[in-house]
Formats: C-alpha cells, sequence, structure tokens
C-alpha cells in the first residue's frame, strides 16, 4: 500500500508540473502578441512625440517602452525555461535533488514568479519546487543567493532599476530611423548627461552658503548711534542756555533749573547707557560718543545745580 501511495504521489507531482508549465507556456504565447501589438502602439506615439518637437515627453514615455522590452524579453526567457523543465519532467520526478543541468531553468523560474504577475502559474510551479526541494532552495533563487544559479539576462529584464541615458537615447534614435524622422538628439544627448546638480540650475552648491548680516547697514544700529548725539547736543544746549540765563536775573536760572530738571526726568527711561546696549558692542566709536554723552550730561547737572544754589542765595539776601 505503501508503494502504491508513493508511486501516485510521485505520478501527481509530474502531472501537476506537467499541467503548470503547459499552462504557462500558453498564457506566455497570448501574452507576448497582446504586448507586441501595444509595444508597436507604443512606438507610433513616440514617433509623433519626436516629430512634432515633443522631446520632453518623449523622454519619459521611451522608459515605458523599454520596460515592455525588458518585459518580452523575459517571457521569452521564461518560456524556453518552461519547455527545457517540461522536457525532462520524468527526470526531475525520478530525482530527489535538483538535477544540476536544470538548476539555472527552474531556479528562474522560481526567480520569475515573484516578478510577473501576469503569469499566476508559475506561483503554482514555486510551490511545487518548494514541496519538492525544501524552502531554502527557493529561498536561495528568490533571493538571488551567490548560489542561487538564476540566469543573469532574466535578472537584468525583470530589474526594478529605471534605465541609464545611452539605452534611452539608443530606442530614441532607433524609433526615429525607424519611422525616417529627421532628429536632432543634441538637446536629449545634453539633457540625459545632466547631473543631478545640473537639474537643480545651480541651486544644489549655494543651498548651504548662509548671507552673512551686515550690522553697519542695519536701521536699527544707525538709530541707536545716532540717538547718543542728539542727546548730547540737547542736554549741551540746555546747559548753555542755562549758564546764560544764570548771569542775568534770579528768576531765569530758577525756570532754567526747573526745565534742566524736567529734561533729566524725560531722559531717564530713555538713557545714553541703555541706548548703548542695544547697538553693536563692538563699535568704538558709539562707546566713546556715549560716554562724552554722559559726561555733557553730568556736568550740565552740575552747572544746573550752581544755579539753581546762586538763585536761593540771592533770593534770601533780597
Amino acid at each position: 500500500m505503501s508503494s502504491l501511495n508513493s508511486l501516485f504521489n510521485r505520478s501527481t507531482f509530474g502531472t501537476k508540473c506537467k499541467t503548470c508549465l503547459n499552462l504557462v507556456i500558453s498564457r506566455i504565447k497570448l501574452l507576448r502578441n497582446r504586448r507586441e501589438l501595444q509595444l508597436i502602439n507604443m512606438r507610433k506615439e513616440m514617433a509623433q512625440y519626436l516629430q512634432t518637437g515633443q522631446e520632453s515627453i518623449a523622454r519619459i514615455r521611451v522608459e515605458h517602452i523599454i520596460r515592455e522590452q525588458n518585459i518580452l524579453a523575459a517571457y521569452e526567457i521564461v518560456e524556453l525555461f518552461c519547455e527545457f523543465v517540461l522536457a525532462r519532467v520524468p527526470i526531475v520526478d525520478a530525482q530527489k535533488e535538483c538535477p544540476i543541468e536544470l538548476r539555472e531553468a527552474i531556479a528562474s523560474i522560481i526567480f520569475a514568479s515573484g516578478r510577473c504577475s501576469d503569469l499566476p502559474e508559475l506561483m503554482h510551479l514555486r510551490n511545487l519546487f518548494t514541496t519538492k526541494y525544501g524552502k531554502e532552495f527557493v529561498a536561495a533563487a528568490m533571493e538571488l543567493r551567490p548560489d542561487s544559479g538564476v540566469n543573469r539576462t532574466i535578472i537584468e529584464k525583470l530589474s526594478v532599476k529605471a534605465p541609464s541615458a545611452e539605452p534611452k537615447l539608443k530606442v530614441l534614435k532607433a524609433i526615429a530611423q525607424e519611422y525616417n524622422i529627421e532628429w536632432d538628439s543634441s538637446n536629449t544627448e545634453a539633457e540625459f548627461n545632466k547631473t543631478y546638480e545640473d537639474l537643480l540650475d545651480g541651486s544644489g552648491s549655494s543651498v548651504h552658503q548662509v548671507p552673512t548680516p551686515v550690522i553697519e547697514s542695519s536701521p536699527i544700529a544707525s538709530v541707536s548711534r545716532d540717538k547718543p548725539q542728539v542727546t548730547i547736543s540737547s542736554v549741551q544746549d540746555v546747559g548753555k542756555h542755562q549758564v546764560r540765563e544764570s548771569a542775568s536775573s534770579p528768576v531765569g536760572i530758577a525756570r532754567a533749573y526747573s526745565a534742566t530738571k524736567t529734561n533729566a526726568e524725560t531722559q531717564e527711561p530713555q538713557s545714553p547707557s541703555e541706548e548703548i546696549s542695544c547697538s553693536s558692542p563692538s563699535s568704538s566709536d558709539v562707546l566713546e560718543k556715549a560716554r562724552a554723552a554722559i559726561a555733557a550730561a553730568t556736568r550740565a547737572s552740575a552747572a544746573a545745580r550752581a544755579a539753581a544754589e546762586l538763585a536761593k542765595v540771592k533770593i534770601t539776601n533780597q
């Protein structure tokens, strides 16, 4: 009974494998015919873009044409491998280990099963090979390990990497030659040869450049520098005016004292020292002018006090 079961299991694997391989081959033929017609229409559309001067659109659409060509080439390789395995299904069914001459074909079929969604039968074949040879064998082919044995051409054709500038330019020239279009490819070659920094129009080199602030041209600094000068002139003028009035009459001296006191009270919130703090601490000229303003204000206040004392003495004497 066990011998019958083993015979039945072996025949079941061989039968399922043949069925799946036949279905894959027939489906690939249908898909190839459909994609070939689609590729012809895409090439005609590309020729119209080149003829009407719409090179910017052609440079983008050419990637779709290259991708379709790669898929067609991959389908052709998978079809050849399926036919090769189909002819040797009895050998695969009889041996427990994968035959060396069939390793590349089986590994390539397993690799393509995860990247060809239009061929669901490849998934069934992968499950059969997983049951036959184990998960490690299938994982090596799917992950492209060094000992996987996957065909290098099918790896390149099923790659999701964007095509480089050379194959895109080659396809565009071939389409222009096929439809007899006089097309100047110099602009397209220049666009394809641009680097990432060139595509940013040179702004990539100046991204990290920060403009240095100019403190001298700042309006705040100029206002803070000008304020001490205005304060000096006003205080000096008031002091001089007070001295002149003190020599004339006691009433004028008293008025000058009250005006000086009022001016000093109004100037306290905006003293020269506070104005100096708003300016740049590295400016020596501003500091010197501020010190001169403070000294002038001190002399003016001392003169005002002396004038007030003199006025009080004269008033008491009278």
